[in-house]
């Protein structure tokens, strides 16, 4: 039962940041660029979390937070499976031969 002098639980702000750099990091992964939001995520994810255990139940937002990670991580994977298709190809047009490298009429 809390005590009547007790504060109101609000929403953490952090968590509401993380969530929009975690959807920003998913729709920006596969062009790489989902880097930079889901390191950042990821870095106020674990602020906003050491926040949260210290509030002891003051603030809330923990499903946002997860949510936030999570996408956090989507991008992350996406940009890695992007880089990876990339150099696959990259490699593969190397790789292949364009062309002869000599008149195929000469002898």
């Amino acid at each position: 039962m809390r005590h009547p002098l007790d504060p109101e639980p609000v929403r953490d702000s952090k968590t509401t940041v993380v969530l929009a750099l975690g959807v920003m990091a998913a729709l920006t992964g596969p062009f790489v660029g989902g880097l930079v939001p889901a390191t950042l995520a990821l870095v106020l994810a674990r602020e906003a979390r050491a926040e949260m255990r210290a509030a002891q139940g003051f603030l809330t937002g923990g499903r946002r937070l997860r949510t936030g990670v999570s996408l956090a991580w989507a991008g992350i994977i996406l940009a890695a499976v992007t880089l990876t298709i990339a150099a696959v190809v990259g490699l593969l047009g190397l790789a292949s031969p364009g062309g002869a490298d000599f008149d195929p009429g000469t002898d």
